[in-house]
């Protein structure tokens, strides 16, 4: 099970903190990344984490601006997000793998439900 919060509506420029806690299994040799989906485009990955030596990739569209971290010991990963544009807007949502890290979304099993992130211009 994994449960995302944190999102909200937030003018350009402005900072948003995701948190996704993971519960039910474990991902101790896995990864956890963050994907959105924009209405009426294909779901994007945004930035992941592997669990056993915090090693993280980053689109290019937020490098720069966004840090995933994670803490194992709340089984929490956090998607820390500066410097919003409007098209950041998106459902955010949380993924988790067993074993190693990737970036492909299909390759993810376990899914949150989604929290909306809404950037004004």
């Amino acid at each position: 099970h994994l449960a995302e919060s944190g999102g909200g509506v937030v003018q350009t420029g402005g900072s948003l903190r995701l948190e996704c806690v993971v519960s039910g299994f474990t991902f101790d040799e896995g990864a956890v990344g963050w994907f959105r989906q924009a209405p009426g485009k294909e779901r994007e990955g945004v930035a992941c984490v592997g669990a056993s030596d915090g090693s993280t990739f980053y689109a290019d569209s937020v490098k720069g601006r966004f840090t995933i971290s994670s803490d194992n010991s709340k089984r929490t990963v956090y998607l820390q997000m500066d410097s919003l544009k409007p098209e950041d807007t998106a459902v955010y949502y949380c993924a988790a793998r067993l074993f190693g890290l990737e970036v492909d979304g299909n390759r993810y099993n376990y899914w949150g439900q989604g929290t909306q992130v809404t950037v004004s211009s």
